[in-house]
C-alpha cells in the first residue's frame, strides 16, 4: 500500500476511530463533537464554511479511495463523513455550550441513522466518496435547522 493510500485511509477512518468495534459512526461523531470547541467553533462564519468545504472535498477524495482499498461501497470504518455532518449540525452555535453540543450530537445521530427522505436518496446523487459525504451533510444541515429553531 502506497503512502498516499495509507494517508487516504487514515483520513477517511480518522485513524483508529473508524476501527471502533461497535458503532464507529457514533464514535466518529463523538470525536468531532469533542474536538469542535477547539477546532471548529472558535472560527467565524467564513472560517467554518471554509472548513466544511475542505472536509467535504478532502473527505470525499479519501472516502473514494477507501472504498477502493476496502472493496465495498460506503464502508463502516469510513467516518470522515460524520465529522462533516456533526460540524454542520454545530454551525448555528455562537459558543461552545455543552448542552447545545450534546443536543446537536443527538439530533445528528438520529437523523444520520434513520436517514429520512431525502437524506437516504442523496447517497445516490453523487458518485463515490461524494455520495458518502452528501447524506451526512444533509443530516447535519437538518440537525442545524432543528438546533437553530430550538435555540
Amino acid at each position: 500500500m502506497s503512502v498516499s493510500d495509507r494517508l487516504a485511509l487514515w483520513t477517511a477512518t480518522l485513524g483508529p476511530v473508524g476501527r471502533f468495534p461497535v458503532v464507529p459512526g457514533t464514535a466518529g461523531s463523538a470525536v468531532a463533537a469533542l474536538a469542535a470547541p477547539w477546532v471548529f467553533l472558535p472560527l467565524g462564519p467564513a472560517g467554518r464554511l471554509l472548513v466544511l468545504a475542505l472536509v467535504f472535498v478532502l473527505g470525499a477524495m479519501a472516502a473514494s479511495r477507501a472504498e477502493t482499498l476496502l472493496g465495498r461501497k460506503d464502508p463502516g470504518p469510513v467516518v470522515i463523513d460524520e465529522v462533516l455532518g456533526q460540524w454542520m449540525a454545530l454551525l448555528p452555535l455562537s459558543a461552545a455550550e455543552p448542552w447545545a453540543i450534546l443536543l446537536a450530537f443527538v439530533l445528528f445521530r438520529i437523523l444520520d441513522m434513520t436517514k429520512p427522505p431525502p437524506i437516504r436518496q442523496s447517497e445516490r446523487w453523487l458518485p463515490g466518496g461524494y455520495g458518502v459525504m452528501i447524506d451526512d451533510a444533509l443530516a447535519g444541515a437538518a440537525s442545524a435547522l432543528v438546533l437553530w429553531a430550538i435555540w
